[in-house]
């Protein structure tokens, strides 16, 4: 069975300044990259596009990626995924890779945004905190959050099992960057 591609037009990612394929939910990341840095007041540095991320499952690694990490103070503070529709359906992914992101600790908060709308989540309670780009915190607040919790790991048990999870969703991503040819 031959694949057959659809076309698409390269971009400029606003964060790297790359070019980068249009594909899936590329426009609504570019209008949260914006967002985050013009009116959440992140520096491009703070966010981190396309975060590598190593889950392992039956003892061989899974490599994948996280579509934004914000990271303030040498701690990661949020892990994003940006859809391409129902934000509500991604949320176990998003929330799976938060928690399994760095094995030190659980990565306080994840997100999932359409460009338009965002549903953020508290990591360690799995309560979600608000359903609106509002409710993503601007730097100076996540840098006030961050002095005020306490970062915890997930135990070992749970770890192995969030594992699962993300690898199980992330293998339905198939409109990503990660699976066309760009040369």
């Amino acid at each position: 069975m031959t694949t057959i591609q659809k076309p698409y037009e390269m971009i400029v990612d606003f964060i790297t300044g790359e070019q980068i394929p249009n594909i899936g939910s590329e426009e609504n990341r570019q209008q949260l990259e914006r967002f985050l840095v013009t009116e959440k007041g992140y520096d491009k540095a703070d966010i981190r596009v396309d975060a590598d991320i190593v889950v392992s499952f039956k003892g061989e690694p899974y490599r994948s990626t996280v579509d934004l990490v914000i990271t303030l103070e040498n701690i990661r503070f949020m892990v994003i995924k940006c859809v391409a529709g129902a934000i509500d359906t991604w949320e176990r992914e998003i929330l799976a890779a938060a928690r399994v992101f760095e094995k030190n600790y659980q990565t306080p908060f994840c997100a999932v945004c359409d460009g338009q709308s965002a549903l953020v989540i508290d990591t360690l309670t799995a309560k979600k905190v608000g359903n609106n780009m509002d409710s993503i915190v601007s730097k100076s607040e996540a840098i006030k959050i961050l002095k005020n919790i306490t970062l915890r790991p997930l135990p070992e048990n749970r770890f192995t099992k969030e594992q699962m999870i993300f690898r199980s969703y992330d293998l339905e991503n198939v409109n990503v960057k990660r699976n066309i040819q760009t040369s």
